[in-house]
C-alpha cells in the first residue's frame, strides 16, 4: 500500500475523535480496529461528561446515541449484611447536559459511521503486530505480511497499548497500576427502569458501591441505567486480587453482588444480554506515558488518561479531548511537513493547558489516598453498623443517639490513628 497521511490504531473514542478532526481537511486517514466493528470489544459501562468537551467537539456528537441523562448520583457503603446509601439529585443535573450514560458498542459504532461518511477508511478485524521504524522514527505499522506507511501513527489501542511500549514511551505494566472490571448488561423495560430508579423518561442514575462488594479490597461496584438496560459490574485492583487470601474470583464477586438485597430488586426479571471484562488504568497522573515520538502520538487509555476520583470514574471525555488535540497537532505538522517531535510536542502543550492534564494533576494523590485498606473495609463496615444501631429498636429502653454513636465509633476503630491519617490525607485530594 502506498504511503498515507495518518494511520490510527484503535477504533475507540480517542482514535475516532482524532479521525473526525482530521476528516475536516483533505488528508488520507485510515483507522484500523481489531474487533468486528468499533466498539465490539469495548465493554465499558459508564458515563460521558459533556461539559468539559463542549467547546472542542464541534458537531461531532450531534445526534449521538446517548442512553440517559444522569439526574441522580448514588454512593453506597456496603457492609456484610447492611449498607448506607447517599442519593443526590438537583436542578443542575436535571436541567443541564452534564453527563450521559453510554453503551460503547452502540456509541463507538455510531461514531465510526460518522467518520466514514467524511471519507475516512475504517478497517475492522485488523490486528496490528508492530511498528515500522526507520532511524528511530515511526513510519508506519505492520500486520502479518502487510505494511502500511504513514507520516504519523496514532496509538489509540487502549490500556494495554503495545505500540506505546514498543516505542519506549510506556513502562511495562505493574499490578498496582491497574484494575480489572467485569460487567453485565441486563435488559429491562424502560418503564421498569423509570419506576425502580425513580427517574423520568430519558433520565438516569449513576451508582457506585464500595466495601463488601469487593470483600474490603481496593475496587468497587457500579450500576448505570441505560434506555432499556442496566450496566452492572465490579472492579478490583489487580494487586489486591493477587494479595487476597483466600483468593478473589471476580465472577464470584459479581454473582454475589447481584444477589445482594440492595441489587436484586433493581434487576429482578432482567435478562443478561452482554458480558465481558476490561483492564482499567488506575495510576492517574502518575501513570501517564510519554505522549509523542517522531512520527507517533499516544491518545486515550493508551496514554493513561483515566481518573478514579473515588466519587466517580472518568476517562471517556479525556479520550475524546486527547483525540481531537492529536488531530489538531497532526494538521499543524501536515501544514509544515514536519512530523518530528519538534511539531508533535505541541500535542503535549495543548493537553497541559486543557482540563485533561490539569484535572489529572489536581487529583494526582487520589491513587495513594484510595490505596488504604480502611477505605474499603473499615468505613463501609462500621458506618452502616452505626446507623443500624441508631435505627434499631429492641424490647428494652432506647439509648440516647449521641451515646449510641459514641460507643459504636469507639468500638469500631473509627476513632483510631488511621482515621486521623485519612482526614489529613483529604487535604491533598
Amino acid at each position: 500500500m502506498e504511503k498515507v497521511d495518518v494511520v490510527i490504531v484503535g477504533g475507540g473514542l480517542s482514535g475516532l475523535s482524532c479521525a473526525y478532526r482530521l476528516a475536516e481537511k483533505d488528508l488520507q486517514v485510515i483507522v484500523v480496529e481489531r474487533g468486528d466493528f468499533p466498539g465490539s470489544k469495548n465493554v465499558t459501562g459508564g458515563r460521558l461528561y459533556i461539559k468539559p468537551i463542549e467547546g472542542i467537539v464541534g458537531d461531532m456528537l450531534d445526534g449521538a446515541p446517548f442512553e440517559r441523562k444522569v439526574v441522580r448520583e448514588r454512593w453506597t457503603l456496603m457492609g456484610e449484611k447492611n449498607s448506607v446509601t447517599v442519593d443526590f439529585t438537583g436542578e443542575n443535573l436535571k436541567e443541564n447536559r452534564h453527563s450521559f450514560t453510554v453503551l460503547r458498542s452502540t456509541f463507538d459504532r455510531w461514531l465510526s459511521e460518522r467518520v466514514m461518511e467524511k471519507g475516512v477508511f475504517v478497517i475492522p478485524r485488523y490486528r496490528v503486530d508492530g511498528l515500522l521504524q526507520e532511524e528511530g522514527k515511526v513510519v508506519g505499522i505492520k500486520a502479518g505480511g502487510e505494511e502500511i506507511y504513514a507520516n504519523v501513527v496514532v496509538a489509540s489501542d487502549g490500556v494495554l497499548s503495545f505500540m506505546a511500549e514498543k516505542a519506549g514511551l510506556k513502562p511495562r505494566m505493574t499490578p498496582k497500576g491497574y484494575a480489572i472490571g467485569i460487567k453485565e448488561v441486563i435488559e429491562l423495560s424502560e418503564d421498569r427502569i423509570n419506576e425502580r430508579f425513580n427517574v423520568g423518561k430519558e433520565e438516569g442514575v449513576a451508582h457506585l458501591f464500595i466495601g463488601d462488594v469487593t470483600k474490603g479490597r481496593f475496587g468497587g461496584g457500579f450500576l448505570y441505567t441505560n434506555r432499556n438496560t442496566v450496566s452492572l459490574g465490579v472492579v478490583v485492583g489487580i494487586k489486591a486480587m493477587m494479595e487476597a487470601k483466600p483468593p478473589i474470583e471476580l465472577h464470584t464477586l459479581l454473582d454475589t453482588f447481584k444477589a445482594r438485597y440492595e441489587i436484586e430488586g433493581f434487576i429482578k426479571g432482567g435478562r443478561t444480554v452482554e458480558y465481558g471484562a476490561h483492564i482499567i488504568p488506575e495510576m492517574g497522573y502518575k501513570g501517564i506515558s510519554k505522549l509523542y515520538h517522531d512520527g507517533l502520538i499516544i491518545t486515550g487509555d493508551a496514554a493513561g488518561f483515566a481518573l478514579n476520583m473515588g466519587i466517580t470514574v472518568r476517562g471517556m471525555e479525556f479520550a475524546i479531548a486527547s483525540g481531537i488535540m492529536a488531530g489538531e497537532t497532526i494538521l499543524k505538522a501536515h501544514s509544515t511537513g514536519d512530523y518530528s517531535v519538534n511539531t508533535l510536542s505541541q500535542y503535549g502543550e495543548m493537553l497541559k493547558s486543557s482540563f485533561v492534564i490539569k484535572d489529572l494533576y489536581n487529583f494526582r494523590e487520589m491513587g495513594d489516598f484510595l490505596d488504604r485498606d480502611e477505605v474499603f473495609s473499615l468505613y463501609p463496615r462500621s458506618i452502616p453498623d452505626m446507623i443500624e444501631k441508631v435505627v434499631w429498636f429492641d424490647e428494652g429502653p432506647k439509648e440516647r443517639i449521641g451515646a449510641t454513636l459514641w460507643k459504636a465509633a469507639k468500638g469500631s476503630g473509627l476513632m483510631g490513628l488511621n482515621t486521623l491519617k485519612l482526614l489529613l490525607g483529604l487535604k491533598k485530594v
